[in-house]
């Protein structure tokens, strides 16, 4: 039989005993040399950068990304309509599906496209655009009979749209021109959630002018001038004095929460949004630098909303337009 070890014959507690000593002293002599600062974690210092508080209507530090949570209720067997805004600075167009209770959510949405309003020098041209645009929405699956053409208030007052009117009156479509209190009220219906309606406002600022509206027994609207009052050789602090003065007319209940959309607060948006959300709730004005005079311009008028009415919340809607609204009314 063969003899066993020194080794095989000791006790295993005796072994573990003898096994640890080397790694205890090796511990040891890590820590107290520092070397496991490193990769120790210090919980007290941890960084939070970043985190996204939910928006409750409450006030917050400026470097905060808030959010809005709110989700509209989804049309249930609708139609698909679709709508062209022939606006100041160029074309938006929407395809929407609607349902018969009015619940309503983007299928396709193009916004700005003024290098087609640009091009369109001819009345070639003109009929060429919008049967491109016509065309787009007939891909999409919306018949011709729920194609409508929506004028807005500036666009009115630019000689090139009496143009594009008479050329879709040719093509057998009927134009349909808004006011700024109808395009103010439009853009409540589509944008304000009914559960806001007791404490919120909405605001629009279009490169024509900026729509502001609330309901208080019945939708108020307000008119004031749009982002591109430079053109018309208007001062930055005569129109603040003046949007100032009409945003002080909402009732001081509406004041929690705006709504706000248009080519200048979109402009903003992209700066901070998360992804796809719906929602994003707009910096203070005061956080946006810009060299571009409309920018600028837009800036100046949301800073004269937002001091007049101290509102701490611009939730800017990436689907609404007043033109969806007008969508809303038609049976």
């Amino acid at each position: 039989m063969e003899e066993k070890s020194t080794w095989a014959r000791l006790r295993w507690p005796i072994k573990a005993i003898i096994l640890a000593i080397p790694i205890v002293g090796i511990g040891y002599w890590a820590f107290e040399s520092g070397k496991l600062d490193g990769i120790t974690a210090k919980p007290e210092t941890a960084d939070t950068t970043g985190v996204a508080p939910t928006m409750a209507g409450s006030g917050s530090t400026a470097d905060e990304k808030r959010t809005f949570n709110y989700n509209p209720e989804k049309p249930v067997n609708g139609e698909y309509k679709g709508v062209v805004e022939v606006g100041a600075s160029g074309f938006n167009s929407f395809v929407v599906n609607i349902d018969k209770e009015k619940r309503w959510e983007i299928v396709s949405k193009d916004f700005g496209k003024s290098f087609v309003y640009e091009g369109m020098a001819t009345t070639a041209d003109i009929r060429t655009g919008l049967k491109d645009y016509i065309g787009a929405m007939f891909d999409k699956g919306v018949k011709s009979k729920n194609i409508h053409f929506v004028i807005s208030s500036g666009a009115q007052k630019e000689p090139k749209t009496a143009a594009i009117s008479t050329e879709l009156k040719k093509m057998g479509y009927v134009v349909n021109l808004v006011t700024a209190e109808q395009e103010g009220k439009l853009a409540l219906k589509c944008v304000l959630p009914a559960s806001y309606y007791d404490n919120s406002f909405v605001v629009d600022i279009g490169s024509g002018n900026t729509k502001i509206s609330w309901i208080d027994g019945e939708v108020r609207s307000a008119e004031g001038p749009g982002a591109k009052y430079y053109e018309k050789d208007q001062k930055d602090d005569a129109v603040y004095a003046q949007v100032k003065s009409l945003s002080e007319k909402i009732p001081a209940k509406k004041r929690e929460v705006c709504f706000i959309i248009g080519g200048v607060p979109y402009e903003l948006a992209k700066q901070t949004r998360n992804g796809e959300e719906r929602f994003t709730v707009l910096n203070n004005p005061e956080k946006y630098n810009t060299d571009k005079i409309k920018i600028k311009s837009g800036v100046n008028i949301y800073k004269a909303i937002k001091d007049a009415t101290n509102c701490d919340t611009f939730v800017f809607d990436w689907d609404a337009n007043f033109t969806i609204g007008f969508l809303l009314t038609v049976k």
